[in-house]
């Protein structure tokens, strides 16, 4: 087996499971809404099966299918970049516009599941009332199966940033064959995390089934609500709560690029990188975030925006500067510049890693 290969397949079983379940969480929740309410009104008469499903399992099957799905999609995603390198790779901004509209459809959902108002029924993935006709027939149980099919390719618009990390090496590979195994190796790691927290989950629900729905309903929203917030992030609004919470964090920091000045506390700035000098700025990338949050650099001139690594292997590694339309998959370890244009006095340029999870901003002076 090529090495790249077996390091894709840890990769996801490690960091790959835990950094996409953030994002993609509420999306396997809405696999599973449809099964839920079929479950939960199901008749209980003498017309159920002498053998009933034990609560736990019968959710099995949306979560399999879920994770197959999402394993087809990116195994077919990794052939096509291997074959035609960069032309699918969306912007940053495309992407936080995506990830909006996936968090609007979670909220939805909930409100659906709450049954707040009768327009958020919409708010469900069904296909045609032909096709639904054919399952009924062809099928002696009536679970959706296409919901689950479906939210497995959705994952395909808002993928982690260590995903896109090997969406990097897939296109980096120049080969078809090495991408699509690139990604099915990944993919498939990160498999294990996804159904082992869904499942425990459903196993959680199911011991309270009377409230299950609103649990999920709950969840729903606190996977919305962080869709929506990192997508703010990565279309550059500068007001959301993520930024909110890192500039009243203790770690919080301003750097002034021109005379090497730290404008509040150090104590826990990396030293790894060197004090920001003239017309270069550093940032510290770390699994946690980039260090520090606030630099300060010379309007009206180019900067050399210094990235530096050491040993980073989170999504923080996936830069983006949505306004720049700038977009870098940084090494685990080492040093990227790049190159910022001349900005105008009293700028503040924003930037992430390509989830929105982790953010800083530079101000010109």
């Amino acid at each position: 087996m090529d090495g790249s290969i077996w390091v894709a397949f840890v990769t996801g079983l490690t960091a790959g499971g835990l950094s996409c379940m953030a994002v993609q969480g509420g999306l396997v929740t809405s696999s599973l809404a449809g099964q839920i309410e079929n479950e939960i009104a199901k008749p209980k008469g003498k017309k159920q099966s002498k053998v009933p499903q034990k609560p736990s399992i019968r959710f099995v099957k949306p979560i399999i299918l879920f994770l197959i799905s999402k394993l087809v999609a990116y195994t077919f995603l990794g052939f096509l970049l291997g074959s035609i390198g960069s032309v699918l790779s969306l912007t940053p901004t495309v992407r936080g516009i995506l990830q909006i509209a996936i968090a609007l459809f979670m909220l939805g959902n909930a409100l659906r599941l709450l049954n707040v108002h009768p327009i958020f029924r919409y708010f469900s993935f069904e296909p045609p009332a032909s096709i639904r006709r054919m399952i009924r027939q062809k099928s002696k149980n009536q679970e959706n199966i296409f919901s689950p099919i479906l939210m497995g390719f959705l994952t395909l618009l808002i993928p982690c940033g260590v995903t896109q990390s090997m969406m990097a090496l897939a296109i980096s590979s120049g080969s078809a064959l090495t991408g699509g195994l690139l990604m099915f190796a990944f993919t498939l790691g990160a498999s294990p995390v996804f159904f082992l927290l869904t499942y425990l989950a459903t196993k959680l629900g199911t011991l309270t089934e009377k409230y299950f729905t609103r649990l999920v309903a709950v969840a729903l929203v606190v996977f919305g609500l962080i869709a929506f917030d990192t997508g703010l992030n990565l279309v550059g609004f500068p007001f959301t709560i993520s930024r909110f919470t890192q500039q009243v964090r203790g770690d919080q920091s301003t750097v002034q690029a021109s005379t090497g000045v730290l404008g509040s506390q150090t104590q826990n700035i990396p030293t790894l990188a060197p004090q920001n000098t003239g017309n270069d700025v550093y940032i510290q990338v770390q699994d946690q975030g980039y260090y520090p949050y606030k630099s300060i650099a010379k309007a009206d001139q180019t900067v050399n925006l210094h990235l530096v690594t050491d040993g980073v292997y989170s999504c923080s590694r996936a830069f983006v500067i949505p306004s720049l339309d700038i977009s870098k998959i940084l090494s685990a370890t080492g040093e990227e510049i790049v190159e910022i244009p001349p900005q105008k006095a009293g700028t503040e340029l924003y930037y992430s890693c390509s989830m929105g999870m982790y953010s800083g901003m530079i101000v010109f002076e």
